[in-house]
């Protein structure tokens, strides 16, 4: 059926050497928007260890400009996928990451975990939530495109198997994921800033809608107030109630990438290069 072409596609591809191609595909025409609130709560997850989350305080650049820092994340990851790392665009992207995390003392164990969430949250928000289950190709691509992103970033010791990576996120969650207070500054930092998304009158219901998505890890380490059973019931249905609406479209032609909506870079990518990105705003065309 057409709507499976893609996976056909997928399936043709090796899962080793067409990675690029095959995420590519994933991340920009089979699932756009699941990668991209995927990736959020990813980025979300990682502020539940207080070294992550106290380097960010420490930077300020959280308090000051949350939206900015997550267009920034955000868009510079797409760049990879949507170009490839090895690229122009793609190698100005890594520079600028490269750059950004050199200012500060970040251990490699950390890197590598934040690396790891790129990976794996993608995968356990798409197999619950997507219109269908990643394949096999598609999860492994997944995997090598950025366990080699992660090379490029100087990440050592990157897990060569794909069950062992899991397996370090898993135990490195288990192990630091605490309460800390600058976890829940952080935390409550990103919450306000996906309140900011939706009008004043919504917001109440955003911060428990996202509340009732974490799981239970995470509202320990961040110190939140639990949703009730019925609410995290209720969300999880409405995802997988769009699941089934996306299901029956059309399938996509254009790929959905950089060119998605942010707030810092309007138009972007046109008029912008990813050296652009991170620098101040006022250094941006």
């Amino acid at each position: 059926m057409p709507r499976l072409a893609n996976l056909r596609r997928i399936t043709e591809l090796d899962p080793v050497a067409d990675h690029e191609e095959i995420l590519r595909i994933s991340a920009g025409l089979e699932f756009p928007w699941d990668y991209q609130k995927a990736l959020e709560f990813a980025l979300f997850r990682t502020y539940c260890v207080p070294t992550i989350s106290g380097l960010l305080e420490r930077t300020g650049e959280f308090e000051r400009r949350p939206q900015k820092r997550y267009d920034d994340t955000a868009v510079l990851m797409t760049e990879l996928v949507e170009h490839g790392y090895d690229s122009p665009r793609g190698r100005e992207a890594l520079r600028v990451v490269n750059r950004q995390h050199g200012r500060y003392d970040i251990s490699n164990d950390d890197m590598r975990y934040v690396l790891a969430t790129f990976i794996y949250d993608p995968i356990d928000w798409v197999n619950q939530y997507g219109w269908r289950p990643l394949s096999r190709n598609e999860q492994l691509a997944a995997f090598h495109f950025y366990r080699a992103v992660g090379a490029r970033m100087g990440i050592r010791d990157i897990p060569a198997d794909f069950g062992e990576y899991r397996a370090f996120k898993d135990a490195y969650e288990q192990q630091h994921f605490v309460f800390a207070d600058s976890n829940r500054r952080i935390g409550q930092y990103t919450l306000d800033l996906f309140c900011s998304w939706y009008p004043s009158v919504a917001r109440p219901v955003v911060t428990r809608a996202v509340i009732a998505l974490l799981d239970p890890p995470m509202i320990r380490a961040f110190g939140f107030t639990a949703a009730p059973p019925w609410l995290s019931t209720l969300g999880r249905l409405a995802l997988r109630a769009r699941a089934a609406v996306v299901r029956r479209l059309p399938v996509r032609r254009t790929l959905k990438l950089t060119n998605a909506r942010n707030r810092t870079y309007p138009g972007y990518p046109n008029g912008y290069r990813p050296s652009d990105l991170g620098a101040s705003s006022s250094t941006a065309r």
